[in-house]
């Protein structure tokens, strides 16, 4: 009988009797594979497009390391996808460039749905085989101005509005899940004279309809997800 392959990490499994002489080469491959799935690091350039990683049976390959260090100036959005069927868990490193454009970036589990990855994050992934879940370990900042506004952010985001030259707008998530925070400071203690706008994008803030105009130099808030009827919250106001 031939070998067979783990589920999760594609080694490979010899049936009794087989593969007489190649134990060494197998095992040693076998050992490859387990160093890659626990210590393996791989940068993946994303400037000229998406990734795809690869799980190959018998064999180390891209979708086996730990940590993902993603890099490069997006010329559109951009997504990382692990195979499905295997069980993975792994981290990413968000160090690309978004531009004005504000391009997207998230990772996924193919044929599932995409997670968006907030700039300059480090997340945690981990896929059932068939979706991802995406767990943000440590955020990361994204500057937002007049040249790249209005601003869509994502879950986990942490903006640095600099208003110097103009009002500008942060427009929410359409959609959102409890615990969701979005933070957003006022790099240059500027917002009294030009304003942010921060967009609902159909939800609530806290538990109204209308936009959020933040106003005061200096002013430094963070919004939390409630649900439906509250919406976002504050979960902190500052202002100096």
């Amino acid at each position: 009988m031939a070998s067979t392959y783990s589920t999760n990490a594609q080694l490979e499994l010899i049936t009794t009797g087989e593969k007489a002489g190649l134990w060494g080469t197998i095992t040693n491959t076998n050992f490859q594979i387990m160093e890659q799935t626990s210590t393996g690091v791989l940068d993946v350039d994303l400037s000229a497009g998406s990734s795809t990683l690869v799980l190959t049976d018998g064999a180390t390959s891209t979708g086996k390391n730990v940590y993902y260090r993603l890099y490069g100036t997006l010329a559109a959005n951009r997504t990382v996808t692990m195979p499905a069927t295997a069980k993975r868990v792994w981290i990413m490193k968000d160090e690309t460039v978004r531009g004005t454009s504000n391009r997207t970036l998230g990772v996924l589990t193919a044929s599932g749905t995409e997670q968006p990855i907030p700039p300059g994050a480090t997340v945690l992934c981990k896929s059932n085989g068939s979706e991802t879940v995406v767990t943000i370990l440590e955020k990361g900042y994204a500057t937002i101005t007049n040249s790249n506004s209005p601003y869509t952010a994502v879950a986990g985001a942490q903006i640095l509005a600099n208003t110097t030259t103009s009002t500008i707008t942060i427009t929410l998530p359409s959609a959102a899940s409890a615990g969701d925070e979005i933070a957003i400071t006022d790099a240059r203690g500027t917002f009294q004279s030009n304003n942010v706008t921060v967009d609902r994008n159909g939800l609530k803030i806290n538990s109204g309809t209308s936009n959020l105009i933040l106003s005061n130099n200096g002013q430094s808030l963070t919004l939390v997800y409630v649900d439906s009827t509250r919406g976002w919250a504050y979960k902190s106001n500052y202002t100096s």
